[in-house]
């Protein structure tokens, strides 16, 4: 058997150094010895794409017994992709609309200083919902040992299944509500959650097909009003306002995936390349996290300390200069 030219860890450093260009072809030319890109092609395609190399690299680091999981769903612009497999229409919350792209599904977990990616799911049409990408994740959470302080998401997975499934495993859940979704605050009858009169302690109800929660109302920076739900009877507000800082921490990854791990620029066709790019460049944000809880360097500052030493060689002596005119 040929040995293998590069491994997981050369694209994974690769794609943490890189800052615009992240094609295999890309990857071949920064290498130090003379590498064919089809080298990188084939360690994209030549293994079943799953999340347990990134749970052995995050297993170490994240506290099973405390911190809180959360989920969430973000879309990869691919706008001009057409005939690129699992590239389907999805909605975009920064674009605010429709879009052209590859749907991710991530497991984070939490506990306010340093988050980390513990599982993930990519939804293909035809496959499995995105409600039930989530529930598989609870549970392999559950069969890995974690016992979280809580279980968040949004208003888009507090759907009953999801609510039921975190009990089921013990735990307890905070979550958003659409406006409309129907409780019943005395025992008179079911009622939409937005015409309660919930004072700022919060409010225990019945959830129509749950049991009993206890909501919060919020007001968001655009004025419009948000419900909370959780299964802890005795959160208060202080607590519920703590956990939600907590739970930004999901719209942090989904940008550093973005803007510093190159999650988007894949220039590749087939699915199962698709998918290997996504789960290596997830193993290079846990590098870049890692990184910032050890060194206090941000992503950002951290990947362009990569090339700053580079641009003062080239400053020292630059090449690009005006020819002489003698």
């Amino acid at each position: 058997m040929c040995k293998r030219k590069v491994e997981d860890v050369d694209y994974i450093q690769f794609l943490i150094a890189a800052q615009k260009v992240y094609s295999c072809t890309e990857a071949a030319r920064c290498q130090r010895e003379e590498i064919a890109h089809d080298a990188f092609t084939r360690l994209l395609t030549r293994q079943p794409p799953d999340t347990e190399a990134l749970w052995e690299e995050v297993k170490p680091f994240v506290g099973r017994e405390r911190g809180v999981l959360v989920a969430d769903d973000s879309t990869l612009d691919k706008p001009h992709a057409r005939k690129m497999e699992l590239v389907t229409r999805h909605w975009s919350g920064k674009h605010r609309q429709v879009v052209w792209g590859i749907n991710l599904l991530s497991l984070l977990w939490s506990d306010g200083e340093v988050s980390l990616p513990c599982d993930c799911r990519v939804y293909e049409q035809g496959g499995p919902s995105k409600n039930e990408g989530l529930r598989a994740m609870l549970a392999t959470a559950k069969a890995r040992g974690f016992e979280p302080e809580y279980v968040a998401f949004d208003s888009w997975y507090s759907g009953l299944d999801n609510l039921k499934a975190v009990r089921s495993h013990g735990w307890h859940f905070l979550s958003r509500l659409k406006r409309n979704r129907q409780v019943n605050p005395d025992g008179s009858g079911n009622v939409a959650v937005e015409q309660l009169d919930i004072p700022e302690v919060g409010l225990v109800v019945h959830l129509k097909g749950y049991g009993l929660v206890k909501v919060f109302r919020t007001v968001a920076l655009d004025g419009d009003a948000e419900y909370w739900a959780t299964s802890d009877m005795e959160m208060t507000e202080a607590h519920r306002q703590e956990l939600e800082r907590q739970c930004f921490a999901i719209e942090n990854y989904h940008r550093g995936l973005k803007q510093c791990c190159g999650i988007e620029r894949a220039q590749v066709r087939k699915a199962i390349a698709q998918h290997n790019h996504i789960l290596l460049a997830l193993r290079a944000f846990v590098r870049l996290e890692l990184n910032r809880l050890h060194t206090g360097l941000s992503w950002y500052e951290a990947k362009a300390h990569i090339i700053r030493d580079a641009i003062r060689c080239y400053l020292a002596r630059p090449s690009m200069t005006l020819p002489s005119t003698a």
